[in-house]
């Protein structure tokens, strides 16, 4: 069956090694992968933004490009949630549009509950010796009911997981919360941050890009130079 990968603008642009990685994971599942490449955005931002024609524009776009794939993968919880999720409200008042994303929506995943609820993967690429802490993505985990499926593949790396204190709280990005609240976003981050610390691990695994680069950018501004910050991509795929 053919899968059609979703890159998403943050991987694309900052770290495309982790959608290399997803795409190692899907295809050793046993999952033909394509990449259409004229994609952008899921249009995230403009709809958070209130900026509707624009979020109304990437969604058709979408669902364009991806509507003829057995199954749409993408390796952030925030962008599935996004598609999954609000595409329903986004589209509600174009006969047409809805009626192409209701058949589009049952086919969406974020990469690791695609892993297990759809190619039922009980071995994966990765080994990782040493211990590791958590943290849950805000969108992946409310959105998506993202919770156990990236821990139930961490354990066929045989890393050591040791959850941290309150690993559901957001990490303070929330996207353009980050931007609009500058010191209030970067007051949660170090809460997080002194909760990784805690663990004592001296890594954190997590599925968004997003949260991934506030908490990397945010524990090296408190000095710590050390923690690793690894998305659940590379070090199932034998990557980190």
């Amino acid at each position: 069956m053919k899968v059609g990968f979703f890159i998403t603008c943050l991987v694309d642009l900052m770290r495309p090694r982790i959608g290399l990685a997803a795409i190692r994971l899907i295809e050793s599942a046993g999952f033909e992968v394509e990449v259409p490449m004229a994609q952008t955005c899921c249009g995230q931002p403009a709809y958070n933004s209130g900026d509707r024609a624009t979020a109304q524009a990437l969604a058709r776009k979408l669902l364009d490009e991806f509507e003829r794939y057995d199954y749409v993968v993408m390796p952030s919880g925030s962008c599935g949630g996004m598609v999954r999720t609000h595409y329903h409200e986004l589209l509600a008042d174009d006969p047409e549009l809805s009626y192409r994303y209701a058949r589009l929506q049952p086919k969406v995943y974020e990469l690791t509950q695609f892993l297990v609820e759809v190619a039922g993967v009980t071995d994966v690429p990765g080994r990782y010796d040493g211990e590791v802490t958590y943290h849950d993505s805000c969108a992946g985990l409310r959105e998506l009911g993202i919770k156990q499926q990236p821990r139930a593949l961490l354990q066929h790396t045989g890393a050591k997981l040791k959850e941290m204190a309150q690993c559901e709280q957001c990490c303070g990005f929330g996207g353009t919360f980050s931007v609009k609240y500058g010191d209030i976003s970067a007051a949660i981050a170090d809460e997080k941050c002194e909760h990784i610390a805690a663990s004592g691990t001296g890594a954190v695994v997590l599925g968004d890009l997003g949260c991934m680069l506030h908490l990397e950018g945010r524990l090296r501004r408190r000095g710590d130079t050390t923690t690793r910050v690894i998305h659940i991509a590379e070090i199932l795929a034998g990557e980190a």
